[in-house]
């Protein structure tokens, strides 16, 4: 897997578990392991261009993807899945560390980046959130793929709640 992670944002994060955890989303979602992913964090003047710019929303928001090749999951575990180039997916650690501290559970910046990192994955792979039924197995993926990731690491506590719309 080829993961680029450029932090253009001025804020320290923890670039390396960005890393680890797409790279843990795209293995767990049985992605061509050849295929690219740029993840860039921005800071929220630019986070809000971009989301005037491609969603015609005011403000800066947490994430977001733009795919390229719109890779999908193999349909059958023996199916040889495709390569290519997955994306970028774009952070705003500022949004993130506000959005951590309003949680319910009350969670840092950078586990807060760890859950919009997967949530980018997702959205990269032509997952959605906007009905009902695609909203349940979309957050119910970013669950286990967090939650998986969390144990691997022997990190302990509650898995951050998902706090993306």
């Amino acid at each position: 897997m080829s993961i680029d992670v450029n932090n253009e944002s001025g804020t320290e994060v923890d670039e390396q578990a960005v890393l680890d955890i797409a790279r843990y989303a795209l293995a767990r979602m049985r992605i061509h392991p050849l295929s690219e992913l740029s993840v860039i964090v921005v800071d929220s003047a630019a986070m809000e261009q971009l989301h005037i710019q491609w969603m015609d929303l005011p403000g800066p928001t947490d994430v977001m993807s733009f795919p390229m090749d719109e890779l999908r999951p193999p349909a059958k575990d023996d199916e040889e899945p495709p390569q290519g180039l997955l994306g970028d997916i774009v952070l705003c650690p500022e949004v993130a560390r506000r959005q951590g501290e309003e949680a319910p559970t009350g969670h840092s910046m950078d586990e807060e980046l760890q859950l919009l990192t997967v949530h980018g994955v997702l959205h990269l792979l032509g997952y959605d959130h906007e009905e009902p039924d695609e909203k349940a197995e979309m957050f119910g993926l970013q669950a286990a793929i967090v939650d998986g990731w969390r144990g691997e690491r022997g990190l302990t506590g509650p898995s951050p709640a998902p706090t993306v719309s």
